[in-house]
């Protein structure tokens, strides 16, 4: 009996391990052939995912940013800021654009406040300046030239009462902005040539004159465009009064 059973052991052992491995055999096989069959169809699928979604979020993206995002931006400074966001501009009594407040510009005409030196004539398309160093001989020769001009046209003020920023440019080359000091100092010459009391220009200068950002940041300044439309009314006013 012992005989016959490890005989029939044997038997379902040998025949247990032929059909493990030949099932291992056929999953192989068929694992084998499925992998090289749908592989190249889901590396198809899995690229074409990847391109829709890149596509989409390129779409989405120029929408928000391209579209979306600048629309809201001008239209929320169109409403809260609308003097801001069209330039700054100024207008004379008639209503005509004369310039921005935010960039100065040259006064040909002596009767008016002149603002600072501009390396590049006030040109917005191009700011900056010489960037001269204070040894420089090309510097030196500018401020000489300045200062020559000054005394021919302000012959009753003395060179020392000049402030530096009517000789010096500015980083840009477009500030529009003066110290109120440089302001003052012109009153005797604009006096001369409009016939304005000194006083009444002083007090024209203060009420043009602007304190510090916020309290703290800055000088206080003047911005020649606004000074010298106030300038203006001041000028068509006094005809009439004499």
């Amino acid at each position: 009996m012992s005989g016959f059973y490890r005989m029939m052991s044997g038997r379902r052992f040998a025949a247990h391990e032929k059909a493990e491995s030949g099932g291992q055999g056929h999953n192989k096989r068929t694992g084998t052939g499925t992998v090289s069959e749908g592989q190249p169809e889901r590396q198809e699928m899995r690229g074409s995912t990847v391109i829709g979604v890149a596509l989409r979020t390129s779409v989405l993206m120029i929408l928000l940013c391209g579209l979306a995002y600048p629309l809201v931006s001008t239209g929320v400074a169109q409403v809260l800021f609308p003097q801001q966001a069209n330039g700054s501009m100024l207008r004379d009594a008639e209503g005509r654009v004369v310039g921005s407040e935010l960039i100065g510009q040259s006064f040909a005409d002596s009767a008016f406040f002149q603002g600072r030196v501009s390396s590049v004539d006030y040109n917005g398309a191009g700011s900056g300046s010489s960037n001269y160093a204070p040894s420089n001989p090309a510097l030196m020769q500018r401020v000489k030239d300045s200062i020559a001009d000054w005394q021919k046209h302000n012959p009753d003020v003395p060179v020392s009462q000049v402030p530096v920023d009517l000789i010096t440019n500015s980083g840009s080359g477009l500030d529009p902005h003066i110290s109120p000091q440089a302001a003052r100092v012109q009153i005797p010459r604009i006096s001369g040539l409009t016939g304005i009391p000194q006083d009444q220009l002083r007090a024209l200068v203060q009420e043009q004159t602007e304190g510090r950002s916020a309290g703290v940041f800055g000088e206080p300044r003047v911005n020649v465009l606004k000074l010298n439309l106030a300038l203006e009314a001041q000028i068509k006013v006094e005809p009439a009064k004499r």
